[in-house]
């Protein structure tokens, strides 16, 4: 594929240096073979000026009682345990000034335990997150004993955690010193086990080639040079050997500390998120428009219109003035000023008291009338924003008698009168041959009481009791026919749902009691629940 062959910047070449990076090395081994006593007894090189010693995991806790081993010298660095505070604590060694010269070591006991605690956050994010989806699918949600799959997204998340801490360890100016630990496994050729069996790191899989040397201890004295990136020494490609007389200082010499610059010299990889490259001309976003440039192409008679469509939707006019208010923004609003009955006010404000008056009506709607519908014969404030926001035409015919013109809407900010109540009447006073009218709320107030008497009556079949005998305790001694308070009632669902969940899981029907665990407070769908095991349960409306 074409692509561009002119140099886009001004570049400079120079010459290599010759000199080696401070090293990254790796002292691997099984356990109890030395590799915090060889780095104990490395500490005190005299090619060191301090060595600090950060210790992961905990579980073996030698870095205090190896500062007993001959020629030792560090510093332990103190952390709390968390992934970011490790992070932390490798930033602050890597900002501790040279003593007499001389690069400060960094020693990590040890890599194994990071990966570990790596892992552990990952398996415990994949549990949790197999909870909070069975709960939303109110299915059976996992316990301790069953296997979760942690996804490749969560393995990519913990592999970026790592390779942060390795970005650090590139970025500390002297030689770090990892340990970690090695385990015997079954060789694998073409997918398949053999009968032969290797050493493995036991940590990221990648490590071992992030480092420059790795020396694999076999056993306490017996020490392997397996992988080294030197030019000081004379090893072959691929080639082990063994190291007689091993330890720190001297494998720190034959790797040319002495001669080695300052900082690691290295590039590191930027991935940008923008595939493109340079296949197309980038264009430049469009400048965005300020609130009164916006606010020039509106004017009060264009906003007042507009809100008086919204109120005049046919379904839903507090969404559309919702809408109105996203589409051209608060501030494009707030700059655009209307007139009106109530006074001079922006486009805003106007749509502010319109939804208190939307609120209003649908408060003081009559019961009988169905909630916030508005009447037909009801101005609305967007019926007085039309003419009145300042722009009249000026062909308009004569206006209308003032005793026949439809009186304003309400001032949402004035005192609703007071308007002269008959007295309340008894109910012996009231037709008895009209039905009482049932509104929305008291429909769903008899729905609400019919389904926790089909979940009391439920509770009441699984323990094993008659409905009178499970509902005695919040049950007044004269009104034995009379159900229970809608609140004592609620309560006394809740307080039982425990004892009938045990009894669900006893009886086998754990699908059942994890789905009634996880159940509303009520649940509306009680008696679909539980209709595989009671057929004859209705709730009605």
């Amino acid at each position: 594929m074409a692509g561009i062959t002119v140099p886009q910047r001004t570049r400079k070449s120079r010459k290599p240096t010759g000199k080696p990076n401070p090293p990254i090395i790796l002292l691997t081994g099984p356990e109890k073979t030395g590799k915090s006593f060889e780095a104990a007894r490395g500490s005190g090189s005299d090619l060191i000026g301090t060595t600090y010693w950060i210790e992961i995991g905990g579980t073996e806790g030698t870095a205090d009682y190896y500062g007993r081993v001959p020629n030792a010298d560090y510093e332990i660095v103190q952390h709390e345990g968390s992934y970011q505070d490790i992070l932390d604590a490798i930033r602050w060694v890597n900002h501790q000034p040279r003593v007499e010269g001389k690069s400060n070591m960094l020693v990590i006991d040890s890599m194994t335990s990071l990966w570990d605690m790596l892992s552990d956050e990952i398996a415990v994010h994949a549990r949790n997150r197999a909870i909070r989806k069975a709960q939303r699918n109110r299915s059976r949600v996992p316990t301790l004993d069953d296997p979760v799959v942690i996804d490749s997204d969560l393995w990519n998340r913990a592999k970026d955690r790592w390779g942060e801490v390795l970005w650090l360890l590139r970025r500390h100016q002297g030689p770090c010193l990892l340990l970690a630990r090695t385990e015997i496994v079954t060789a694998f050729e073409n997918d398949k086990p053999t009968r032969n069996s290797m050493r493995k790191v036991k940590a990221e899989k990648n490590l071992p080639a992030a480092v420059d040397a790795i020396v694999d201890l076999h056993a306490i004295g017996e020490a392997w040079l397996t992988g080294v990136r030197s030019l000081h020494m004379e090893v072959q490609p691929g080639e082990s050997q063994r190291f007689h007389d091993f330890s720190v200082d001297t494998l720190l010499r034959r790797l040319g500390l002495q001669d080695a610059a300052e900082s690691r010299s290295s590039y590191e990889l930027r991935p940008d998120a923008d595939l493109q490259e340079q296949s197309q001309p980038q264009q430049q976003p469009a400048p965005r428009q300020s609130a009164a440039r916006r606010a020039r192409h509106l004017d009060g008679e264009q906003a007042a219109k507009m809100i008086r469509d919204a109120l005049m939707h046919p379904t839903d006019p507090e969404n559309a003035l919702r809408e109105l208010r996203e589409e051209h923004g608060r501030r494009t609003l707030q700059s655009v000023n209307t007139k009106t009955r109530l006074g001079a006010m922006s486009a805003d404000e106007l749509i502010t008291k319109s939804l208190d008056h939307l609120k209003a009506k649908a408060e003081e709607a009559p019961a009988g009338e169905g909630g916030s519908e508005s009447s037909g014969d009801e101005q609305t404030p967007g019926e007085r924003t039309g003419d009145e926001a300042g722009h009249a035409p000026s062909d308009r015919a004569d206006p209308e008698p003032e005793e026949e013109r439809t009186p304003p809407p309400p001032d949402p900010h004035a005192e609703s009168p007071v308007t002269d109540r008959p007295e309340d009447v008894s109910e012996a006073e009231e037709p008895q041959d009209l039905p009482w009218p049932r509104t929305a709320q008291a429909k769903r107030v008899n729905r609400v009481m019919s389904v926790l008497l089909t979940e009391a009556e439920i509770q009441a079949r699984i323990i094993g009791m008659s409905m009178r005998e499970h509902l005695e305790q919040i049950t007044e001694p004269d009104t034995e026919d009379t159900p229970p308070p809608m609140t004592k009632l609620r309560t006394h669902v809740l307080e039982n749902r425990p004892l009938v969940i045990g009894l669900l899981e006893e009886r086998g029907e754990r699908d059942l009691a994890n789905a009634y665990r996880l159940a509303g407070k009520p649940e509306l769908k009680i008696a679909d629940m539980f209709a595989p095991l009671y057929t004859d349960l209705v709730t009605s409306g």
